[in-house]
Protein backbone atom coordinates (compact mmCIF):
# COMPACT_ATOMS: atom_id res chain seq x y z
CA UNK A 1 0.00 0.00 0.00
CA UNK A 2 1.30 3.42 -0.91
CA UNK A 3 2.46 5.74 1.83
CA UNK A 4 0.88 8.61 -0.10
CA UNK A 5 -2.33 10.31 0.98
CA UNK A 6 -5.14 8.35 -0.69
CA UNK A 7 -6.87 11.60 -1.67
CA UNK A 8 -3.94 12.31 -4.02
CA UNK A 9 -4.05 8.92 -5.75
CA UNK A 10 -4.10 9.32 -9.52
CA UNK A 11 -3.64 5.62 -10.33
CA UNK A 12 -5.10 2.60 -8.56
CA UNK A 13 -4.39 -1.04 -9.40
CA UNK A 14 -6.98 -3.24 -7.72
CA UNK A 15 -6.43 -6.99 -7.29
CA UNK A 16 -4.83 -7.31 -10.72
CA UNK A 17 -3.66 -10.71 -11.99
CA UNK A 18 -2.17 -11.82 -15.30
CA UNK A 19 -1.82 -15.49 -16.22
CA UNK A 20 -0.01 -17.00 -19.19
CA UNK A 21 -0.28 -20.72 -19.88
CA UNK A 22 -1.73 -21.18 -16.41
CA UNK A 23 1.18 -19.42 -14.66
CA UNK A 24 0.64 -16.27 -12.65
CA UNK A 25 2.85 -13.53 -14.10
CA UNK A 26 1.10 -11.00 -11.88
CA UNK A 27 -0.75 -12.29 -8.86
CA UNK A 28 -3.43 -10.27 -7.04
CA UNK A 29 -1.51 -6.98 -6.99
CA UNK A 30 -3.09 -4.04 -5.18
CA UNK A 31 -1.23 -0.70 -5.45
CA UNK A 32 -1.96 3.01 -5.50
CA UNK A 33 0.18 5.82 -6.83
CA UNK A 34 0.05 9.53 -6.06
CA UNK A 35 0.78 12.73 -7.91
CA UNK A 36 4.14 14.28 -7.19
CA UNK A 37 5.91 10.96 -6.59
CA UNK A 38 8.49 8.82 -8.34
CA UNK A 39 8.04 5.09 -7.75
CA UNK A 40 10.65 2.55 -8.83
CA UNK A 41 9.53 -0.99 -9.64
CA UNK A 42 12.39 -3.39 -8.95
CA UNK A 43 12.87 -7.13 -8.66
CA UNK A 44 14.65 -10.09 -10.27
CA UNK A 45 14.19 -11.05 -13.91
CA UNK A 46 10.70 -12.42 -14.41
CA UNK A 47 9.33 -10.84 -11.24
CA UNK A 48 6.51 -9.10 -13.14
CA UNK A 49 7.81 -5.52 -13.35
CA UNK A 50 7.13 -4.88 -17.04
CA UNK A 51 3.84 -6.77 -16.84
CA UNK A 52 2.74 -4.55 -13.97
CA UNK A 53 3.71 -1.46 -15.95
CA UNK A 54 1.79 -2.70 -18.99
CA UNK A 55 -1.32 -3.32 -16.87
CA UNK A 56 -1.02 0.07 -15.18
CA UNK A 57 -0.62 1.92 -18.49
CA UNK A 58 -3.46 0.11 -20.25
CA UNK A 59 -1.28 -1.79 -22.70
CA UNK A 60 -2.32 -5.11 -21.14
CA UNK A 61 -5.74 -6.02 -19.77
CA UNK A 62 -5.47 -8.09 -16.56
CA UNK A 63 -7.27 -11.44 -16.35
CA UNK A 64 -8.79 -10.29 -13.06
CA UNK A 65 -8.87 -6.98 -11.25
CA UNK A 66 -9.15 -3.38 -12.39
CA UNK A 67 -7.10 -0.25 -13.00
CA UNK A 68 -8.40 3.26 -12.36
CA UNK A 69 -6.75 6.35 -13.79
CA UNK A 70 -7.80 9.75 -12.45
CA UNK A 71 -10.77 8.04 -10.82
CA UNK A 72 -12.13 6.40 -13.97
CA UNK A 73 -11.76 2.75 -15.02
CA UNK A 74 -8.95 2.47 -17.55
CA UNK A 75 -11.20 0.57 -19.94
CA UNK A 76 -13.46 3.65 -20.23
CA UNK A 77 -10.72 5.94 -21.52
CA UNK A 78 -10.68 6.81 -25.24
CA UNK A 79 -7.28 6.41 -26.89
CA UNK A 80 -6.63 10.10 -27.57
CA UNK A 81 -7.69 11.24 -24.11
CA UNK A 82 -5.61 8.45 -22.55
CA UNK A 83 -2.56 9.63 -24.52
CA UNK A 84 -3.00 13.09 -23.00
CA UNK A 85 -3.19 11.63 -19.50
CA UNK A 86 -0.34 9.11 -19.55
CA UNK A 87 2.81 8.54 -21.60
CA UNK A 88 4.72 5.29 -21.92
CA UNK A 89 8.35 4.52 -22.68
CA UNK A 90 8.40 0.78 -23.52
CA UNK A 91 11.47 -1.45 -23.49
CA UNK A 92 11.24 -1.89 -27.26
CA UNK A 93 11.20 1.61 -28.72
CA UNK A 94 12.71 0.83 -32.12
CA UNK A 95 11.38 2.90 -35.04
CA UNK A 96 11.43 0.94 -38.30
CA UNK A 97 10.72 3.82 -40.67
CA UNK A 98 13.01 6.60 -41.88
CA UNK A 99 11.79 9.37 -39.58
CA UNK A 100 14.19 11.99 -38.33
CA UNK A 101 14.83 12.32 -34.61
CA UNK A 102 12.94 15.65 -34.64
CA UNK A 103 9.92 14.00 -36.28
CA UNK A 104 9.85 11.17 -33.73
CA UNK A 105 9.99 13.60 -30.80
CA UNK A 106 7.26 15.75 -32.38
CA UNK A 107 4.98 12.68 -32.44
CA UNK A 108 4.63 13.18 -28.70
CA UNK A 109 2.48 16.23 -29.47
CA UNK A 110 -0.06 14.36 -31.64
CA UNK A 111 -2.63 13.72 -28.86
CA UNK A 112 -2.88 17.45 -28.16
CA UNK A 113 -4.83 20.04 -30.18
CA UNK A 114 -2.53 21.49 -32.87
CA UNK A 115 -0.55 24.54 -31.74
CA UNK A 116 2.45 24.70 -34.08
CA UNK A 117 4.55 27.27 -32.24
CA UNK A 118 3.93 25.70 -28.84
CA UNK A 119 4.42 22.17 -30.17
CA UNK A 120 7.76 23.14 -31.68
CA UNK A 121 8.90 24.83 -28.46
CA UNK A 122 7.97 21.79 -26.35
CA UNK A 123 9.63 19.32 -28.75
CA UNK A 124 12.83 21.37 -28.91
CA UNK A 125 12.93 21.63 -25.11
CA UNK A 126 12.42 17.85 -24.83
CA UNK A 127 15.34 17.23 -27.21
CA UNK A 128 17.54 19.57 -25.20
CA UNK A 129 16.65 17.79 -21.96
CA UNK A 130 17.42 14.40 -23.51
CA UNK A 131 20.70 15.72 -24.99
CA UNK A 132 19.78 14.92 -28.61
CA UNK A 133 19.60 18.38 -30.22
CA UNK A 134 22.71 17.55 -32.24
CA UNK A 135 20.91 14.46 -33.58
CA UNK A 136 17.70 16.26 -34.64
CA UNK A 137 18.18 15.71 -38.38
CA UNK A 138 19.41 12.11 -38.15
CA UNK A 139 17.41 9.15 -39.40
CA UNK A 140 16.42 7.30 -36.21
CA UNK A 141 17.37 4.00 -37.85
CA UNK A 142 21.02 5.10 -37.83
CA UNK A 143 21.20 5.83 -34.08
CA UNK A 144 23.07 3.85 -31.47
CA UNK A 145 21.06 2.07 -28.80
CA UNK A 146 21.64 4.84 -26.29
CA UNK A 147 20.79 7.60 -28.77
CA UNK A 148 17.58 5.80 -29.77
CA UNK A 149 16.66 5.40 -26.09
CA UNK A 150 17.14 9.11 -25.45
CA UNK A 151 15.06 9.94 -28.52
CA UNK A 152 12.21 7.80 -27.23
CA UNK A 153 12.53 9.48 -23.84
CA UNK A 154 12.33 12.91 -25.48
CA UNK A 155 9.11 11.84 -27.22
CA UNK A 156 7.65 10.95 -23.83
CA UNK A 157 8.71 14.32 -22.44
CA UNK A 158 7.10 16.09 -25.40
CA UNK A 159 3.81 14.35 -24.63
CA UNK A 160 3.58 16.39 -21.36
CA UNK A 161 1.31 14.02 -19.45
CA UNK A 162 0.55 14.02 -15.72
CA UNK A 163 1.31 10.28 -15.48
CA UNK A 164 4.55 8.88 -16.91
CA UNK A 165 5.54 5.21 -17.29
CA UNK A 166 9.19 4.37 -18.03
CA UNK A 167 10.21 0.74 -18.63
CA UNK A 168 13.97 0.35 -18.09
CA UNK A 169 14.80 3.82 -19.45
CA UNK A 170 18.48 3.54 -18.44
CA UNK A 171 19.21 0.08 -19.89
CA UNK A 172 21.14 1.28 -22.96
CA UNK A 173 22.63 4.41 -21.43
CA UNK A 174 26.08 5.35 -20.20
CA UNK A 175 26.59 6.52 -16.61
CA UNK A 176 26.12 10.23 -17.38
CA UNK A 177 22.87 9.74 -19.28
CA UNK A 178 21.50 7.26 -16.73
CA UNK A 179 21.77 9.92 -14.07
CA UNK A 180 20.40 12.59 -16.40
CA UNK A 181 17.29 10.57 -17.26
CA UNK A 182 16.58 9.80 -13.60
CA UNK A 183 17.16 13.43 -12.60
CA UNK A 184 14.62 14.44 -15.23
CA UNK A 185 12.15 11.84 -13.99
CA UNK A 186 12.70 13.15 -10.46
CA UNK A 187 12.02 16.71 -11.67
CA UNK A 188 8.80 15.61 -13.38
CA UNK A 189 7.61 14.17 -10.07
CA UNK A 190 8.69 17.27 -8.16
CA UNK A 191 6.64 19.31 -10.62
CA UNK A 192 3.54 17.23 -9.82
CA UNK A 193 3.60 14.23 -12.16
CA UNK A 194 3.11 10.63 -11.09
CA UNK A 195 6.18 8.82 -12.43
CA UNK A 196 6.55 5.02 -12.36
CA UNK A 197 9.82 3.56 -13.60
CA UNK A 198 11.09 -0.01 -13.95
CA UNK A 199 14.74 -0.25 -12.89
CA UNK A 200 17.25 -3.05 -12.43
CA UNK A 201 19.81 -0.84 -10.71
CA UNK A 202 18.88 -0.68 -7.03
CA UNK A 203 21.26 2.22 -6.45
CA UNK A 204 19.59 4.34 -9.13
CA UNK A 205 16.26 3.54 -7.49
CA UNK A 206 17.62 4.50 -4.06
CA UNK A 207 19.10 7.73 -5.36
CA UNK A 208 16.03 9.10 -7.11
CA UNK A 209 12.78 7.40 -6.01
CA UNK A 210 10.47 8.35 -3.16
CA UNK A 211 9.11 4.85 -3.10
CA UNK A 212 10.28 1.42 -4.17
CA UNK A 213 7.95 -1.48 -4.94
CA UNK A 214 9.92 -4.73 -5.02
CA UNK A 215 8.28 -7.61 -6.87
CA UNK A 216 8.90 -11.34 -6.59
CA UNK A 217 7.05 -14.05 -8.53
CA UNK A 218 4.38 -11.57 -9.58
CA UNK A 219 3.59 -10.36 -6.06
CA UNK A 220 4.64 -7.37 -3.99
CA UNK A 221 7.53 -8.47 -1.78
CA UNK A 222 8.19 -5.03 -0.24
CA UNK A 223 6.77 -1.53 -0.62
CA UNK A 224 8.04 1.65 1.01
CA UNK A 225 10.80 4.21 1.03
CA UNK A 226 14.25 3.20 -0.28
CA UNK A 227 15.49 2.85 3.29
CA UNK A 228 12.54 0.63 4.24
CA UNK A 229 12.78 -1.64 1.18
CA UNK A 230 16.50 -1.86 0.49
CA UNK A 231 17.56 -3.85 3.51
CA UNK A 232 20.08 -6.65 3.40
CA UNK A 233 17.48 -9.17 4.56
CA UNK A 234 14.90 -8.20 1.94
CA UNK A 235 17.35 -8.03 -0.97
CA UNK A 236 18.97 -11.37 -0.13
CA UNK A 237 15.56 -13.03 0.29
CA UNK A 238 14.19 -11.75 -3.01
CA UNK A 239 17.31 -11.75 -5.21
CA UNK A 240 19.08 -14.73 -3.60
CA UNK A 241 22.33 -12.76 -3.74
CA UNK A 242 24.61 -11.83 -0.80
CA UNK A 243 24.84 -8.05 -0.46
CA UNK A 244 25.99 -5.32 1.85
CA UNK A 245 23.77 -2.28 2.34
CA UNK A 246 25.84 0.77 3.21
CA UNK A 247 25.16 4.50 3.50
CA UNK A 248 25.91 6.53 0.39
CA UNK A 249 28.62 8.99 1.43
CA UNK A 250 27.01 12.06 -0.17
CA UNK A 251 23.37 11.26 -0.95
CA UNK A 252 22.38 9.84 2.41
CA UNK A 253 20.53 6.88 0.84
CA UNK A 254 21.15 3.12 0.89
CA UNK A 255 24.05 1.90 -1.25
CA UNK A 256 23.83 -1.75 -2.30
CA UNK A 257 27.00 -3.69 -3.14
CA UNK A 258 27.54 -7.36 -3.85
CA UNK A 259 29.06 -9.42 -1.05
CA UNK A 260 30.13 -12.45 -3.05
CA UNK A 261 33.32 -14.08 -1.73
CA UNK A 262 36.29 -13.91 -4.07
Amino acid sequence: MSTADATQDVLAIERASVRIDGRAILDDVDLRFARGTLTALVGPNGAGKSTLLAVASGDLVPATGHVRLAGAPLRDWKARALARERSVLPQDHAVRFAFSVREVVAMGRLPHPPAPAEDTRIAEAAMATADIVHLAGRDVQTLSGGEASRTAFARVLAQTTPVVFLDEPTAALDLQHQEAVLRTARQLADDGACVIVVLHDLNLAAGHADRIVMLQHGRVAADGSPREVLTRETIERVYRQPVLVLEHPTRGVPLVVSDDPR
